[in-house]
């Protein structure tokens, strides 16, 4: 019985391959939101691990653990980023434009 053979034959290079939508990070796909293209990238809960965040569609905390995305517009930086509950992301053009909070609530 001859060895398995787990490297791709014909001498494709990476470079070669089709581009899949998929980063070291995960998935990542592109949206429209606001009248501006934003990067949306699929976080695994075991790599948010250590981390929370809060979460701009519900203004509730993203505990550590949690599997969530992250959006950012197109040509924006690292501080654009923001962390978001998914069912939040899909809701966000059906919610208002104002978050209503109690009045204990704190506001960040």
């Amino acid at each position: 019985m001859s060895p398995r053979h787990n490297r791709p034959r014909g001498g494709e290079t990476p470079d070669e391959r089709p581009a899949t939508g998929l980063d070291r990070y995960g998935l990542e796909r592109t949206e429209e939101y606001q009248g501006e293209e934003w990067k949306v990238r699929h976080v695994a809960g075991a790599s948010a691990a250590g981390k929370r965040y809060r979460c701009p569609g519900c203004d509730q905390e993203i505990p550590s653990g949690t599997p969530h995305l992250v959006a950012w517009p197109e040509y924006g930086g690292v501080d654009d980023r923001r962390h978001w509950h998914k069912a939040c992301w899909n809701a966000k053009d059906r919610r208002t434009s104002k978050v209503q909070r109690s009045r204990n609530a704190p506001r960040y």
